[in-house]
């Protein structure tokens, strides 16, 4: 039988010491503004010299978005473990709503999406680090299309395509979510936005361009979205 290593005595110091730090920096944040916030004030509510600080954490932003990482890891072994009969639409799906429920407590995520979305340098990382998600997620989304009967030569555009349908459904529902101040549910607000996007008019398109009406919304030669995750998306 395998066992679970459990985390060391410094480990799980670590990790409190991290989440207080963290917690410390929201608050200031929250408070005076992320850009009128220093390194020196961030240290000064932790309990912690400034050197601690820079050892857990190389720059401000990764306060708020050093998390990002992990979360990106999490979401590609979701997707890698998904069964190989799992629709691409359905494995993007699952992973994404996972990964946005799996991080804070929903207060908490809340405070940090909007402090993320109203500053541009908190922004400008979580973009990054979306992008970096993104990049890794290309070769299990690539591979499942693959196995379920995708065209070689169209596989990677039809990867990418999916894999930035599934980020912007989510930004859109993190964007309601925070505009709505937690009102609405974040997960019926990702599947409202996919399901929109699941369910667009790709063949009426194709049919008024058929007929020489013009159409709005499309790249030259390209489709309205990723023919093989279609042909194989699932009913949740």
């Amino acid at each position: 039988m395998t066992s679970t290593r459990l985390p060391s005595v410094w480990e799980r110091s670590r990790q409190m010491a991290c989440e207080e730090i963290k917690a410390a920096a929201l608050r200031l944040f929250i408070t005076q503004g992320f850009e009128q916030t220093t390194v020196t004030q961030i240290a000064e509510e932790a309990g912690v010299s400034q050197r601690t600080l820079f050892r857990y954490f190389g720059t401000k932003e990764e306060l708020i978005c050093g998390d990002q990482d992990e979360l990106g890891e999490l979401l590609v072994r979701l997707a890698a473990e998904q069964p190989d009969d799992v629709s691409v639409w359905q494995v993007l799906r699952d992973g994404f709503v996972k990964v946005m429920t799996a991080d804070h407590a929903p207060e908490q995520t809340l405070r940090i999406s909007a402090l993320i979305l109203r500053t541009p340098a908190l922004h400008a990382s979580y973009t990054q680090k979306r992008q970096a998600w993104a990049i890794s997620l290309m070769p299990v989304i690539r591979e499942r299309l693959l196995a379920q009967g995708g065209e070689a030569s169209r596989v990677d555009h039809n990867a990418r395509t999916a894999i930035a349908v599934a980020l912007a459904c989510a930004d859109a529902a993190v964007s309601t979510w925070v505009a709505t101040r937690g009102e609405a549910d974040l997960v019926t607000l990702y599947d409202q936005s996919f399901d929109l996007v699941r369910s667009a008019p790709c063949h009426d398109v194709r049919d008024r361009e058929s007929a020489g009406a013009p159409t709005a919304g499309r790249e030259p030669g390209g489709e309205s979205r990723p023919p093989e995750a279609t042909t194989h998306a699932t009913e949740r």
